[in-house]
């Protein structure tokens, strides 16, 4: 396999390999996976090699582990996945960690965003349990979104009835969820964390989740320190986990927030800039 990289032009603090990097880390979504949902072709050969040196890989998502498992199945084995922005950790199929919501959460968001759709917000709640995301809301283009996140989903009468151990509640706003579902959970976020964790998609979940909790929590497990860790994201919800590693890149097409958070800078996703920075960190110019 080549994995030689092209000028990388505007993104001049790339640094150059070899480093002991002993676990890579990243984000799906905007980060490793270009704008059509892919993952680069460059990135199984690369995880091939990865494993052949004893170097850990883990994605880390807000998306849900069965959807994880599998884009992954083919290497998956022996994998830990940290799903749902943390809240649920999982190797081979086995839970590590999780952090689910008090009874009774859950309802009271999906009442809440139920209050909002009757207002006029395009809006609608997935409800995350450990086995399935449940909705409620049934047009096509809400259920597009969900199937795209959550492999495992089921359509029921009644999201404040779900019989599952609920780790999160995600909200999809066809508008900018930034600047208009996050704020309007303002009596959630005196108790729990909101997180916007792309344009569309707010989570919320427990204070105490996130994925760098869940990554620090794989770190110690491992044996793995920060400075061997190296961790990508573009988003709002990757603030802490570039923080539980020395090697943290933004992607340039990162959220400005995240930029300003992370150490340095990789190509965009559509750039495959995963791939390719971890290919010029770890001295790997040809495979």
């Amino acid at each position: 396999m080549s994995v030689s990289p092209a000028p990388l032009g505007t993104v001049p603090d790339l640094p150059s390999g070899p480093a002991d990097i002993r676990l890579v880390v990243t984000d799906m979504d905007g980060t490793l996976l270009d704008n059509a949902k892919r993952i680069p072709e460059a990135m199984w050969p690369l995880l091939a090699e990865l494993r052949r040196r004893g170097v850990v890989f883990i994605p880390a998502s807000g998306r849900q582990y069965a959807t994880l498992a599998r884009q992954f199945a083919e290497v998956a084995e022996g994998m830990a996945f940290i799903a749902e922005n943390g809240t649920y950790v999982v190797r081979d199929g086995v839970e590590i960690s999780s952090d689910p919501l008090a009874a009774g959460v859950a309802a009271d968001l999906a009442r809440a965003v139920r209050r909002l759709a009757a207002g006029g917000a395009d809006v609608g709640a997935v409800v995350c349990g450990k086995r399935a995301a449940y909705v409620e809301r049934t047009d096509e283009a809400f259920l597009a979104e969900v199937r795209t996140y959550y492999a495992e989903h089921r359509i029921v009468e009644d999201v404040t009835a779900v019989d599952d151990e609920v780790i999160k509640v995600a909200l999809f706003d066809f508008g900018r969820a930034e600047h208009s579902t996050a704020p309007a959970l303002a009596e959630f976020a005196a108790t729990h964390k909101v997180v916007v964790s792309g344009e569309h998609w707010v989570d919320v979940m427990n204070r105490t989740a996130d994925k760098g909790t869940a990554l620090r929590g794989l770190q110690r497990e491992l044996g793995i320190t920060p400075a061997q860790t190296m961790v990508f994201g573009d988003y709002l919800n990757d603030l802490e986990m570039l923080d539980a590693a020395d090697w943290s890149f933004a992607m340039a097409n990162a959220h400005p927030e995240v930029v300003r958070r992370a150490r340095h800078l990789a190509p965009s996703n559509n750039d495959h800039g995963v791939p390719r920075t971890i290919a010029r960190v770890l001295g790997l110019p040809a495979l």
